[in-house]
């Protein structure tokens, strides 16, 4: 039986061909959406599994927050008949997901373009640091590299400090989701036309989209955008201050009608009518006086103080929760965005859910994911019709690699 979450993606089957962070948060993404994500490892295994600090098992903490819902196989494309397996997965699957460096593949003799005239309906997804042309092709790229060169770095940090990293990984995120997006419009495409498409996701690209108005605004003005800090380059009262206690609390007091009520709710409802603050414009021309003026009121109070007298005000208000907070957080428990994972060896293990809530599509089971090479007999049983003793053999010459649970190998369907 395939393993899958939900329907919507019910009998689409992935063949993931990625590791660490970016191509594993697509293949999850599509696996939460109910795809058959059939994840392919070299006998070392995703690299992943062995970041610490943290572990269950043999497996990072980090493995397992990227990888559930997925079937293990471990196959050595550095052999002939490993990569001959793979080949006849590519061809047995709707979706491929990889991110090797680009030519890679090509010189396995597993090349996309190849695969894809063998079977045009294919939906093949690369995900690199920088696509698949261009001067920077051949470079290696991780998440900080990305985030660095795309000016989205620059952005981040305190006025007249150092450029920091962002505190998540959004290189690497934002390619996986950007990926995900773009196999679901050539799965729409195929639908319609009966055709695939090849997807050509670079992480370098994805960062620039990010850059949005703030791109915008320096190709408008010529004017390069400084480190944001705390607050936001157009709006003075759309940012965090301090409070008594030295927490952080966070306004986004952006329209005339949040400004009255924050002016009351700070008890300065002089500020209102001060000609220096009558409207948005001015507050921007004149904003470090508001400055001045406003980080002294916020800390009169302590921060969770000041969440009701800005409620009443409906002025939108949050803490800066730190990440215990966060997932403590009735909102997101509620939401079921902290999801706890069991095998059926008795590991367990928290992770981070998945956002994407359908109204009429129940949520499926979330599998714990995988150990290595835990599903390769039964892939390779059920989707290519390999019997049990041709694998055995297949592991002796180490083309693959199967776990040491006892398998039931169900005929090719």
């Amino acid at each position: 039986m395939s393993i899958v979450s939900n329907q919507s993606l019910a009998g689409t089957r992935v063949l993931d061909l990625t590791q660490f962070l970016s191509g594993p948060y697509c293949t999850q993404m599509l696996a939460d959406l109910g795809a058959e994500v059939i994840k392919v490892e070299s006998p070392q295994g995703d690299l992943a599994r062995l970041i610490p600090p943290h572990f269950v098992g043999d497996d990072s903490v980090y493995y397992l927050s990227i990888n559930r819902s997925k079937q293990s196989t471990v196959i050595d494309m550095k052999t002939t008949e490993g990569r001959d397996i793979v080949r006849r997965l590519v061809l047995a699957c709707d979706v491929v997901v990889e991110n090797f460096r680009p030519g890679v593949l090509d010189g396995l003799g597993l090349s996309a373009e190849q695969l894809r005239r063998e079977k045009p309906q294919l939906v093949w997804c690369s995900i690199s640091g920088f696509g698949q042309n261009g001067p920077y092709r051949d470079k290696p790229a991780y998440d900080m590299i990305v985030q660095a060169m795309s000016g989205g770095m620059s952005l981040t940090g305190e006025p007249g400090g150092v450029a920091v990293r962002a505190g998540i990984p959004i290189g690497d995120l934002a390619a996986g989701m950007y990926a995900a997006v773009g196999v679901l419009a050539a799965l729409n495409r195929r639908h319609m036309t009966g055709q695939g498409d090849y997807v050509d996701i670079s992480m370098l690209d994805c960062q620039a989209a990010m850059l949005c108005y703030q791109g915008a605004y320096y190709l408008h003005s010529g004017v390069v955008p400084a480190r944001q800090g705390s607050g936001h380059d157009s709006i003075p009262t759309y940012r965090s201050f301090a409070a008594r206690d030295g927490n952080q609390i966070v306004i986004t007091a952006n329209t005339e009608r949040m400004w009255q009520g924050l002016c009351r709710a700070l008890g300065l409802e002089e500020l209102a009518n001060d000609p220096r603050f009558r409207t948005n414009r001015e507050r921007y021309e004149n904003r470090v006086a508001l400055w001045g003026i406003l980080e002294p009121a916020f800390k009169t109070r302590a921060a969770e103080d000041w969440l009701p007298v800005l409620e009443r005000e409906a002025i939108p208000a949050a803490l800066v929760n730190t990440i215990d907070r966060a997932v403590a957080d009735p909102q997101i428990r509620h939401r079921k965005m902290v999801k706890e994972l069991a095998a059926s060896d008795g590991r367990r293990a928290r992770v981070m859910g998945n956002p994407i809530v359908f109204q009429e599509a129940a949520p499926g089971k979330d599998i714990f994911p995988p150990t290595l090479g835990e599903h390769t007999a039964q892939v390779l049983g059920r989707v290519l019709g390999i019997p049990l003793s041709e694998v055995a053999d297949l592991a002796r010459k180490g083309a693959v690699q199967v776990s040491n649970k006892p398998l039931l190998v169900k005929p090719a369907e």
